[in-house]
């Protein structure tokens, strides 16, 4: 069975998500990160940074929450079969953690960074539920999450973007987001 690796609020809650949307049955482990668990040598093993989340398929082991939001769709048949689809799907989780994250988080790029993407996101909102269609997928586990967080950890006013003040509604009102991370 699928390990998940995890602390307490930890980017683990991103991979337990989307684990649930696609219903793949995984064990968690719990690590106690106040007490150096991912420091050591059997989770060094897994993971040679020491950070979670982190998997474990078999022999198989991954660390880095982009990538394995992207393994897990690929071999549960959540990817399409366009190469086109796949870099699309691609970008956004590179997105999500390479520009999003750190540009609404970052507090001294925040204020440049906000208006900037959110305002292209509300666009696309606007037209469609979900980053790539009328269907959510892991490009919405990665993006999504991110969004997710803005309320629950900064005192950010979004009231100018209504249609990602509404994706972030529909996103945590599911069922798999309010098990994981709600």
């Amino acid at each position: 069975m699928l390990k998940l690796y995890g602390g307490a609020r930890s980017r683990a809650s991103i991979i337990k998500w989307y684990l649930d949307e696609i219903a793949v049955p995984y064990e968690f482990v719990m690590l106690d990160m106040q007490a150096g668990a991912h420091l050591e040598p059997d989770f060094l093993a897994i993971n040679p940074i020491g950070k979670v989340p982190a998997i474990v398929d078999g022999d198989f082991k991954l660390w880095e929450s982009g990538a394995i939001l992207l393994y897990l769709a690929q071999k549960y048949g959540k990817m399409p079969a366009s190469l086109e689809q796949q870099a699309e799907i691609l970008q956004w989780v590179m997105f999500a953690n390479a520009t999003l994250g750190p540009g609404i988080f970052v507090e001294a790029t925040r204020d440049r960074e906000t208006p900037r993407l959110l305002k292209p996101l509300d666009r696309i909102f606007e037209k469609q539920p979900f980053l790539m269609g009328s269907e959510f997928g892991v490009a919405d586990a990665a993006v999504g999450s991110i969004l997710a967080y803005i309320p629950m950890m900064l005192k950010l006013d979004l009231s100018p973007y209504p249609a990602v003040l509404d994706y972030i509604k529909r996103i945590t009102e599911r069922p798999a987001f309010k098990s994981a991370i709600g």
